[in-house]
């Protein structure tokens, strides 16, 4: 079973510090003393820049409704063939494996870390010891691999390739750990002029900004916050972030 932690904790890094090591687990919830909340994460392949919305990174579907071999109930591995993509050493480490195909569909469990495979290899994914299988699964089973949506973020894209999971509100340099802003206040690079109270989404014109949410955009976007002030195109302004 899943290991529960409670608010709140002490975290040796602070808001303003990217750092080379980490010091929390990814996607680890802070708040500060007024209420704002923050999740840790890695940068990707770019420094993340001030101000600006990030995303998960890209999703493999080759690595989706791939084939397991047989797994016996409180086994803390699963064995699985890939499809046409490799995977990196730890890609997804601290990240998931769900099964959608029954015996044991429906259950999600973490990773804790594997070897790198080639494309089309068999891939030894060590799950977290208390993320043992509820359920045994069979090669009739099917199960999919997501990385953690806080490992290696990267500014969100016109059309994006991940979901957007923050704001940063310092630059991380690519590849270190830091916090990201995902509730209250933030300073969030804005597209056209939003009013007051108008709900933003993921920016459609301009990487890493929110645009105002209309009944068309908002089918393939997500919803960032509220602005907390009129915007001001190509402007850092107030929204109040809700992811």
């Amino acid at each position: 079973m899943p290991t529960f932690t409670q608010d709140p904790v002490s975290i040796g890094q602070d808001g303003f510090t990217a750092s080379a090591t980490p010091v929390a687990s990814l996607g680890a919830l802070a708040k500060t003393r007024d209420g704002r909340v923050f999740r840790y994460a890695k940068a990707g392949v770019a420094d993340l820049i001030a101000g600006n919305l990030v995303q998960s990174p890209a999703i493999a579907t080759a690595h989706l409704g791939i084939v397991p071999a047989v797994g016996s109930p409180l086994a803390t591995q699963i064995v699985a063939t890939l499809g046409a993509a490799a995977a990196a050493a730890g890609q997804y480490a601290e990240g998931y494996v769900d099964v959608d195909t029954a015996p044991g569909n429906g259950y999600l469990y973490q990773v804790a870390g594997h070897a790198a495979v080639l494309s089309g290899g068999v891939i030894t994914l060590n799950l977290r010891p208390e993320d043992g299988l509820q359920i045994g699964i069979t090669g009739t089973s099917r199960v999919g691999l997501c990385a953690n949506p806080f490992n290696g973020v990267i500014q969100c894209p016109i059309a994006l390739t991940g979901v957007p999971v923050g704001v940063a509100g310092y630059v991380i340099p690519a590849g270190q750990y830091g916090w990201i802003q995902t509730g209250g206040p933030a300073s969030v690079l804005v597209n056209g002029a939003p009013g007051l109270g108008v709900t933003v989404l993921n920016g459609a014109t301009a990487p890493g900004s929110v645009d105002v949410m209309t009944t068309t955009n908002l089918v393939t976007s997500t919803i960032v916050g509220t602005m907390l002030q009129v915007g001001v195109t190509g402007k850092n302004n107030f929204v109040f972030l809700k992811m």
